[in-house]
């Protein structure tokens, strides 16, 4: 049985309030588990079913269960959380190289909320009290763990995850029920890096600007596309002036002249140097 989770809004910043609890934000993927008359099943928030591909969490619990949370890879170098490791483990089908990483590069689901156990819908409840028997299930294996969280404090549990290159927070508010949809009771902030970028180019069907940074040598390296974040007027603006910037094209894109510059966010680097989800933030005309 999939149920459909329910997704966070984006605080502008972080904060505090008596009235919410605050959680890390860890950088993996939503997985629903579903244990339904002994039977086993993963589900992502698209309903995906992913069961084969987590061999490590399908062991039962002691009665029928919903289960909402994210499953995550630790880089066995660092100790660090590594979202492109669970994202190699979720693109894993063909089971000898999913029992393989299985190995090398186990999964942790951490559990931040019950939906439903022992047969009883507990979605109407408030969300304390979903925590207080979550917190009194069993779990089945090391693969399995309960997210920690503490009241009222968000700013300063803000500030551990900045101080530890975390994803971010989410925030909730005490008594909010489960509802499966997008909801201001459940806020999400994010700890994002901040990088200077050159626009080089962009696409010629879909939206999307490519990018650069300069390299300690002086190059040139791509780091990736700009999708998000971008209003009309910053479009109109930098296609108003690019034209004469315009250095080739293929059959995708056409390149600019490394003239432009602007702020994006983005959430972290990947392992090739690839800025991960940046979104823009201004044009940078300082430089």
């Amino acid at each position: 049985m999939f149920i459909s989770p329910m997704l966070l809004e984006t605080a502008h910043c972080p904060f505090s309030h008596s009235n919410y609890i605050f959680e890390p934000k860890i950088d993996g993927h939503r997985l629903v588990f579903s244990q339904q008359g002994g039977t086993i099943r993963l589900y992502t928030r698209h309903e995906t079913n992913c069961t084969s591909q987590y061999p490590e969490l399908l062991y039962p619990f002691d009665d029928d269960i919903i289960l909402d949370g994210e499953v995550a890879c630790i880089d066995p170098e660092t100790g660090r959380i590594d979202f492109e490791l669970v994202m190699n483990r979720f693109q894993a089908k063909k089971s000898e190289k999913i029992q393989k990483l299985t190995s090398i590069q186990p999964v942790t689901y951490v559990v931040f909320d019950v939906l439903q156990y022992k047969g009883k819908n507990l979605r109407k409840m408030p969300l304390m009290n979903r925590k207080e028997i979550l917190s009194g299930i069993p779990m089945p294996n090391k693969h399995f763990g309960v997210i920690p969280f503490i009241e009222a404090a968000g700013e300063a549990l803000f500030t551990q995850m900045e101080a530890q290159e975390l994803e971010g927070m989410v925030g909730k508010k005490q008594n909010s029920i489960y509802e499966s949809r997008r909801s201001a009771s459940w806020q999400k902030v994010i700890n994002w890096t901040y990088v200077d970028v050159f626009v080089t180019g962009y696409r010629k069907d879909e939206f999307g600007w490519l990018t650069s940074v300069v390299t300690e040598s002086g190059r040139l390296r791509p780091t990736g596309i700009i999708e998000l974040g971008v209003p009309p007027k910053a479009k109109s603006a930098l296609y108003g002036v690019c034209k004469s910037l315009v250095t080739g094209e293929d059959k995708n894109y056409v390149y600019l002249e490394p003239r432009i510059r602007a702020k994006v966010k983005t959430r972290n680097w990947t392992k090739n140097g690839m800025l991960r989800s940046p979104a823009f933030v201004e044009f940078n005309l300082s430089s």
